[in-house]
């Protein structure tokens, strides 16, 4: 599972941020279920990156949601 860079993150499309973030949300699911057997996680650092990554998919998606609205609003 890769991390989004900056630039691919620019140039997502809507849906696939949406099926990036889904993937990203089972992979933080399934990390934080070893943690919370007392399994140690493969890569300590990968659950702060993960978490990260979704917060900068979310925001780019709130982003895109506000610029669509402020058009339908200079429409109206």
């Amino acid at each position: 599972m890769s991390i989004l860079k900056k630039n691919e993150l620019k140039q997502a499309s809507e849906a696939s941020l949406k099926n990036k973030l889904e993937e990203l949300k089972k992979e933080l699911m399934r990390l934080n279920a070893q943690v919370s057997t007392g399994t140690p996680p493969e890569n300590p650092g990968k659950i702060k990156l993960i978490k990260k990554t979704i917060a900068k998919i979310l925001t780019k998606l709130n982003e895109k949601e506000k610029i669509e609205s402020k058009e339908v609003d200079s429409k109206v």
